[in-house]
């Protein structure tokens, strides 16, 4: 039988209307591809001008009219507003440093949304109320909010951010007249905030330059923060942060980090914060962090230490304070190694008969051992609480007499029959040559 072969044809369209189909599908693309780019790139944002000739005479009425993404320029001049409500997502920007003046009514500024950038301006006069948090640039639940360049003052509070995220704080003078701490606010406050970024700003006149509260993973860096009536900054209960390269200068006490585990803490400068209860830096039951490569000088105390433990301190420099290091006795397992201890009154103070902190490698002027092996490490330890540290550390008032013979007699004679002195806080390893660091 003969085999029957069909062949059927292949169906296709006719050319034009493939070619139609083909069109409208680039179309549509190129459509959606636009809308995309619009939507995320809004490029046809508006600029609203603000000044006494313009057709809007102020801040308020231009923000009111804004779309999102619209671009708000308010020119040179000054500006008797306060309570301004931002709720889209727009750019302020102060051409020439206009002035806003809230004249002690309520505040200034206040987010309350995402994507807000606040510029340059000069901002002054914040209510003082114990009530409210009155402030010059207040951020409620709002994310990537960008305050730069702006000059803060006499301001309850300057800079107030409140259960924000991804926020930057940078290049901002924040100038406060404080008096008491129970009648003035922070410069920069945070609460409940991460992943802030709080950078070259300077902070003064204030209660806290600086100041944290529950905030995570925020990163504080070349800050200058000075003449504050309590910290030039404190923050409690606010894990993971990380602060470098500031300077924290003649604050009523430099730095206090409370109730916090996973700090960095490094290249900072904490200088000339005196009084009777002054610090450098005030730990207060933290954990699990590091503080390496900071200068102490001229510090009431440089640190004190109160139920700390598993803290790294290295490579820093005590230089010419009263107290380089107090540690309390409910602090342990702290290690400090490689440090440097110069001119200090106390090298060391401590209020424990015994020690479960380890000391290792560091430098210390007052050493007076010998090194016959010639590998720069001295051959016997140093012990470097004194007696008199103990005395003062039990009858505040003995510091009278820090200067008289009996209390070198006393120190002398506790080195060569020690007694009174914790027998294991010592350096085993002590160096002979002070380290040459670089803590710029």
């Amino acid at each position: 039988m003969k085999r029957l072969n069909l062949y059927l044809p292949k169906y296709s369209l006719p050319s034009a209307l493939a070619d139609g189909l083909l069109t409208l599908k680039c179309s549509a693309l190129f459509l959606l591809f636009s809308l995309t780019f619009f939507v995320l790139n809004p490029t046809h944002a508006a600029d609203l001008k603000v000044c006494k000739t313009c057709d809007y005479k102020t801040v308020t009425s231009a923000v009111n009219a804004a779309k999102p993404h619209d671009r708000i320029l308010v020119q040179k001049g000054y500006y008797t507003e306060s309570n301004i409500q931002i709720k889209k997502p727009v750019q302020l920007i102060g051409v020439g440093k206009p002035v806003i003046d809230a004249k002690n009514k309520g505040g200034i500024f206040q987010v309350e949304t995402r994507h807000v950038v606040i510029k340059g301006f000069e901002l002054q006069n914040v209510e003082v109320s114990y009530m409210r948090d009155y402030s010059a640039i207040k951020v409620y639940e709002g994310a990537h909010v960008t305050i730069t360049d702006n000059h803060i003052k006499n301001a309850f509070f300057g800079i107030y951010l409140q259960r924000t995220d991804s926020c930057t704080v940078s290049r901002n003078i924040v100038e406060g007249e404080a008096r008491t701490e129970t009648t003035s606010g922070n410069a920069i406050h945070l609460w409940y905030s991460d992943f802030i970024k709080i950078s070259d700003n300077k902070t003064s006149g204030h209660r806290d330059g600086i100041y944290l509260e529950f905030a995570k993973r925020c990163t504080i860096k070349d800050n200058l923060s000075f003449g504050n009536i309590r910290y030039g900054l404190h923050f409690m209960f606010s894990d993971g942060n990380v602060y470098t390269h500031n300077t924290f200068r003649n604050n009523g006490a430099g730095v206090a980090v409370m109730y916090t585990r996973d700090i960095v803490m490094k290249h900072n400068t904490f200088e000339h914060n005196w009084g009777p209860a002054a610090y450098g830096l005030l730990l207060k039951d933290i954990s699990r962090s590091t503080i390496s490569n900071n200068r102490f000088i001229k510090n009431t105390a440089g640190i004190y230490m109160e139920g700390s433990t598993y803290l790294h301190i290295e490579k820093n420099t005590f230089q010419g304070n009263g107290w380089a290091l107090r540690v309390l006795s409910s602090c342990s397992e702290d290690t400090f190694r490689l440090n440097n201890f110069m001119s200090n009154t106390f090298d060391v103070s401590t209020n424990a008969n015994s020690a479960s902190n380890y000391f290792s490698h560091n430098y210390w002027d007052k050493y007076e051992g010998y090194d016959l092996n010639k590998d720069k490490i001295g051959d016997v330890p140093y012990r470097p609480v004194s007696l008199f540290s103990l005395v003062v550390e039990r009858v505040p008032s003995s510091i009278m007499f820090l200067r008289s013979f009996i209390v070198d007699l006393m120190d002398r004679m506790e080195k060569v029959i020690p007694s009174f002195t914790p027998e294991m806080l010592k350096d085993d390893s002590p160096v002979l040559r002070q380290y040459a660091y670089d803590h710029a």
